[in-house]
């Protein structure tokens, strides 16, 4: 589900981000950023909607425009920083159900498809270069297993907690905004790794496709990270303004 990429518009503010609107053909926002594909697939909108706006197929699916719209303005607008009012019309369940599935996506498509490329890329090389590498990898994909797995298990039951009035006295949304790791580090040595140190016996053609989808895997998780810290954090901080 990782296309090809294609330039983001470099608007960072909601007025920039304005043409992309509810009324507009669900077609037409992919023309507009192939890149949503994968976010289509995530919020669990269908192919073959024909001629439907983006209100309406968000409609049918149960999920609030204004969510979608507002997940696909941070995967379209480099640097897009959602305004005060953009955040109030959005629905914190669908955010943290996105989050979820992406999650879920990475965990079980990205990572796995990734390792049967390095399997494949690694079969000539010798046994020093692949225990390298899959330890490089292994290690990358447990620190991402573990970061979601406090994210399911302490962080979105704690969102659900608040959206339901009860809360929990013992934590807060900024702890979790304090702490919040980056994801993306072991990614770039793995990167790094395969890019200047790869052994010639490798198949070239192989190897690029590999570089490729580490680079959309980090693009991808740079704005999953955007998703939490700016669009998340905020919506909570403010359900928990209102218990105190």
């Amino acid at each position: 589900m990782y296309k090809d990429p294609i330039p983001m518009k470099k608007h960072r503010s909601e007025s920039d981000a304005i043409r992309l609107a509810g009324n507009m053909k669900l077609a037409d926002l992919l023309d507009l950023n192939p890149n949503l594909l994968g976010v289509l697939t995530r919020v669990g909108l269908r192919f073959g909607f024909g001629d439907e706006t983006v209100e309406e197929a968000c409609r049918k699916k149960g999920i609030n425009p204004q969510t979608f719209l507002l997940i696909c303005k941070v995967y379209t607008f480099a640097g897009y920083m959602p305004s005060s009012d953009a955040l109030r019309t959005a629905d914190l369940r669908d955010i943290v159900t996105y989050l979820h599935s992406s999650h879920a996506d990475y965990m079980d498509n990205a990572l796995q498809e990734l390792a049967g490329q390095l399997d494949r890329m690694l079969e000539p090389c010798d046994e020093r270069y692949k225990k390298v590498i899959w330890r490089f990898f292994s290690a990358y994909k447990e620190e991402l297993s573990e970061h979601f797995r406090y994210e399911e298990e302490v962080v979105f039951p704690y969102v659900q907690s608040v959206l339901d009035h009860v809360g929990d006295k013992g934590f807060t949304i900024t702890q979790y905004e304090e702490n919040h790791t980056n994801v993306e580090e072991k990614l770039g040595d793995l990167k790094n790794i395969i890019m200047k140190y790869l052994p010639q016996e490798c198949d070239d053609r192989q190897v690029s496709e590999i570089l490729f989808k580490l680079y959309l895997l980090g693009m991808d998780l740079e704005k999953h990270t955007a998703i939490e810290n700016d669009i998340l954090v905020p919506m909570v901080n403010r359900l928990e303004d209102h218990e105190n």
